[in-house]
């Protein structure tokens, strides 16, 4: 089988071309792509032969975050997605036994991002479709978002979550890079937590959806929702009121719904993490290019004393091929 990194970002070149001389990319500039890294914008052959380089076979293509923009207009944002996911895709057609993709779509507009999933997987050949933690403040478990999920399980389409935006460390400090280090994990486990509690992973329990950077704060803070899941049948807990309203089971007993990247840059996390939520639901996932890539990562895992065999062929070949269908 193939190793397969799942977690993985492309700026479109066609933005880099139009923004490098001050211009403009559908209302985009060059601020919002991380222009500065170089390798998110290089060409296919040069990625391949980092990929071979790090002994990944296949990256399942996200583009960089900043071009969700779920804050623009729906109709601006629809074309800018659209744009973004051709040029994926053609990289997936030029290289198909190296690059699949998970497309990006305008979920600001449901029933937008249900046709542009739609078009992404019937058309142009993705797997999934690659989401923010939020919809300008608003959470998924939200009703408005029940067609879009509903719509998503049928088609069997993988899932995953990335923060895009401003994450909540930000309100409170943009100092030491603390809005990334700390925020991206908090937004993770916030988006477990509204799922879990909120009647998503119930009411579609055929969902397939993967938690970027190992799913924060998540497998560490299980314990704690557990006990406020268990606060909620206590008289006079106002706080805790509607932690049952719709779970009738321990938030823990979802953990294995969910995949998790491999992203901890510890041996200790990961362990930590293959024992919390189970040696079938980690995949590889390095983050590359971005500075919080998991450096060197297949060999890293494949060095890790810790880990058996079984559970390294897991990460790297066998989880994400389930993941993604394959």
């Amino acid at each position: 089988m193939a190793v397969i990194d799942i977690h993985n970002h492309v700026t479109p070149r066609r933005f880099r071309d139009a923004v490098q001389d001050g211009g403009t990319w559908h209302t985009l500039d060059a601020d919002v792509a991380e222009l500065h890294i170089p390798k998110f914008s290089i060409a296919p052959e040069d990625r391949i032969a980092e990929m071979d380089e790090m002994g990944v076979d296949i990256h399942c293509l996200t583009v960089n975050t900043g071009f969700f923009k779920y804050d623009l207009p729906a109709e601006v944002t629809k074309v800018i997605a659209r744009e973004c996911n051709e040029e994926l895709a053609e990289m997936m057609r030029e290289y198909p036994d190296r690059f699949t993709g998970l497309a990006s779509v305008p979920l600001q507009d449901v029933p937008a991002a249900i046709q542009e999933m739609e078009y992404a997987i019937k058309e142009l050949g993705f797997v999934g479709v690659t989401l923010g933690d939020h919809i300008n403040g608003r959470m998924l478990d939200e009703p408005e978002f029940r067609p879009f999920w509903r719509e998503v399980e049928a088609a069997g389409a993988a899932v995953f979550f990335h923060q895009c935006s401003a994450t909540v460390v930000e309100s409170r400090t943009e100092r030491y890079g603390l809005p990334n280090t700390i925020g991206n994990l908090t937004e993770r486990a916030i988006t477990f937590g509204t799922l879990v509690f909120g009647g998503v992973m119930d009411e579609f329990p055929d969902l397939k959806i993967c938690l970027g950077h190992a799913g924060g704060y998540t497998a560490f803070g299980i314990a704690r929702m557990d006990k406020g899941w268990r606060a909620g049948a206590m008289e006079n807990m106002p706080e805790f009121s509607d932690a049952r309203t719709i779970l009738e089971r321990a938030p823990s007993e979802y953990l294995s719904r969910f995949y998790y990247d491999s992203c901890t840059y510890t041996e200790e996390t990961l362990r930590f993490l293959l024992d919390t939520v189970g040696s079938d639901r980690v995949v590889l996932g390095t983050d590359y290019p971005a500075p919080m890539i998991l450096d060197d990562a297949v060999r890293w895992i494949n060095g890790l004393e810790s880990l058996t065999a079984d559970e390294k062929r897991a990460i790297l070949e066998d989880n994400p091929a389930r993941l993604l269908g394959r």
